[in-house]
């Protein structure tokens, strides 16, 4: 989808962070935006940017969760200007997790609504209406460099977001054909506000927020030498949420499947899907099988995908 002059872009948790650089890049290609979050406070001081700037922008105070709130939000956008033409997942929430048996089913069935059941109600409730009116579209959903390389403590972050991976690839295979196109957006470190934004849509939807005690740090020794200084520049490790956002506008236009920001998670993955392979017998190939079950075994919807360049600002 090269062109976006014009087009309408739904962007979930949009008020903020992620979502606001995302709402920002498509603001500057000349879209009209829609700002669906949980948070009115929120969605006002985003509003003011795009008054400022004008662009044209609604907000509408949307839990993803609640299925009939989502309709009634995809009618306020379709009211305001006629056709939705980009649906952007991105609300989500990093909820405090310690060790998976240790969370409480309050948390756990939270995090299931809000990361994946999320994702779903907007596709399942928007795309249709994309579809509808054929002048095409996409579809990114925000999943997590999480999703690419476990960290340790988080199943219920790391697992949602893979889902939200597995999602989208199977979106475009069962788009391919159309003029709709389908990206997942794994995101590494950037300055965000999501640890402040889950504690108070947590509060909000009635789940206490319990954060898990900090490790203790080591004792240190009399003798013990002081850490090596570090020459690091921040800025191009926690990167701006305006990148992200000018990120996936490209990702759409390319029609990217992947839609990545730090390189460095490239080796993290790799090892993994190496250990997946080793993890397949040493054995020889049934050469029936394919005869049998060649849509098991093979996907070509990931020849889609073109070698991503550099990033230039």
């Amino acid at each position: 989808m090269e062109n976006l002059q014009g087009k309408t872009a739904f962007i979930t948790g949009g008020a903020s962070g992620l979502g606001l650089g995302i709402a920002k890049a498509c603001a500057k290609e000349g879209m009209n935006i829609v700002i669906a979050d949980l948070r009115q406070d929120a969605i006002d001081e985003a509003l003011v940017i795009f008054k400022e700037n004008n662009w044209p922008a609604i907000g509408v105070c949307l839990n993803v969760a609640d299925r009939e709130a989502y309709v009634a939000a995809a009618d306020a956008a379709e009211a305001a200007f006629g056709k939705i033409h980009v649906l952007v997942n991105n609300a989500g929430l990093g909820v405090p997790e310690g060790k998976i048996w240790e969370d409480s089913w309050d948390v756990i069935d939270l995090a299931i609504d809000v990361n994946y059941k999320g994702v779903l109600n907007g596709m399942k409730i928007i795309l249709p209406r994309i579809i509808a009116h054929g002048e095409g579209g996409h579809v990114v959903s925000t999943a997590s460099k999480a999703a690419l390389v476990p960290v340790p403590g988080f199943t219920l972050y790391n697992s949602l977001k893979m889902a939200v991976v597995t999602v989208m690839e199977t979106l475009a295979t069962d788009l391919r054909g159309t003029n709709i196109g389908s990206s997942v957006f794994c995101p590494g470190p950037f300055v965000t506000n999501l640890g402040a934004s889950t504690g108070t849509v947590m509060k909000s939807m009635g789940v206490e927020v319990k954060r898990p005690e900090p490790p203790k740090a080591p004792e240190k020794k009399d003798d013990a030498p002081p850490p090596p200084k570090m020459d690091i520049d921040f800025s191009k490790i926690m990167r701006s949420p305006d990148e992200a956002g000018a990120r996936v506008v490209r990702g759409i236009k390319r029609n990217d499947i992947y839609i990545f920001s730090h390189t460095d998670f490239k080796a993290g993955w790799v090892a993994r899907a190496e250990a997946i392979a080793k993890g397949f017998p040493d054995e020889p190939l049934n050469p029936d099988f394919n005869k049998v079950f060649s849509i098991l075994a093979y996907n070509p919807t990931f020849e889609r995908q073109t070698q991503v360049p550099a990033w230039e600002e």
